[in-house]
């Protein structure tokens, strides 16, 4: 269906749109940085060796990048942040911009869901 190529090329755009969303992240307290860069990571590794070796290499994300993908997990100063700004965006953009109960709760699901996957990460001290 989809040749080796077409695939490298998804994942490549893929990878992009979340870094960028992980880039705005670290302005805009709505979009967590930490999910959004791994995901781009993990598609730069399947389409791009330039562009993995790149992210993996960055002063911003490289460390946290390089620790994910070895298994040894997260920091917990990374955790607590990713979290608590999580936690409380979704808090806020439920309470103020959101007026439906089945949209707030599928916010508050999604958010439970990072939560359990993040906790379950190793921790780096």
């Amino acid at each position: 269906m989809f040749t080796d190529g077409m695939k490298r090329a998804i994942y490549l755009i893929i990878g992009t749109i979340a870094l960028a969303l992980g880039a705005l992240g670290l302005f805009l307290p709505v979009l967590p940085t930490t999910p959004f860069v791994i995901l781009a990571a993990a598609c730069y590794l399947r389409s791009s060796k330039r562009m993995h070796a790149w992210i993996s290499e960055s002063k911003l994300f490289g460390e946290m990048i390089r620790n994910y993908q070895a298994g040894k997990g997260l920091r917990r100063d990374t955790k607590i942040r990713a979290l608590a700004l999580m936690w409380a965006t979704i808090s806020v953009s439920a309470y103020f911009f959101v007026d439906h109960n089945i949209f707030r709760g599928a916010m508050f699901l999604v958010a439970s869901g990072v939560t359990i996957y993040i906790l379950r990460l190793p921790t780096l001290t």
